[in-house]
């Protein structure tokens, strides 16, 4: 079963994002900030995280530059209402970018297409 990780501050989205991923079969953590969500990759390394940027302290953007910098190999998607920040060179080094919606069939595609390069590469 793969693992995802979850980071977003609004719990909403969290619980949203949570239900419709254990459905399609994931194991799913949740965290609401990047110290929480860089806490939980220590102690139990996902298989993908997908990654709002907008949040309170530690933002989405540095907590991606932790993880690459880190070189854990983690594909990461970023995930938010923002569409400009897609123009945003410090968001290129993750996998994939996908616009915040209730309509999760984006979303799940991605981390369905990420994971599948990351078990056959």
């Amino acid at each position: 079963m793969k693992h995802i990780l979850v980071v977003d501050d609004e719990k909403h989205i969290c619980e949203l994002y949570q239900s419709e991923l254990e459905d399609e079969g994931y194991k799913v953590t949740v965290a609401h900030s990047g110290k929480e969500a860089l806490a939980a990759v220590d102690a139990n390394p996902p298989d993908l995280i997908v990654l709002d940027i907008r949040m309170p302290g530690m933002d989405g953007i540095e907590m991606l530059e932790r993880l690459i910098g880190s070189d854990r190999g983690i594909p990461i998607i970023l995930n938010t209402a923002y569409s400009h920040y897609k123009e945003d060179f410090t968001t290129w080094g993750a996998d994939a970018y996908v616009v915040k919606s209730s309509d999760t069939t984006k979303l799940k595609a991605e981390i369905k297409r990420l994971l599948a390069n990351a078990s056959s590469g």
